[in-house]
């Protein structure tokens, strides 16, 4: 049996791929994503949470997560001009 040490499986970005256009899709390539993918949701995790500190609450709100997608379509924005 194996131990899952990732928050997420891997079946689901594997049909993410596949409804992107990829016939096959390899293990590898699957994780790759999930572990991008991952890594993004735990830094706006982060970033929601530092914003609910700093509103002094105790719950994550659904604003504290808007928040920071403000923030970072203003980032990307500023990378792709």
């Amino acid at each position: 049996m194996k131990v899952r040490t990732k928050a997420l499986p891997l079946a689901p970005f594997e049909r993410i791929l596949r409804a992107a256009g990829a016939e096959r899709v390899s293990e590898d390539a699957a994780a790759a994503l999930r572990d991008l993918i991952e890594t993004i949701a735990k830094r706006i995790a982060e970033e929601s949470v530092s914003a609910m500190r700093h509103a002094k609450r105790k719950t994550v709100k659904k604003a504290d997560i808007e928040y920071v997608k403000t923030k970072l379509d203003v980032i990307v924005k500023a990378i792709s001009e």
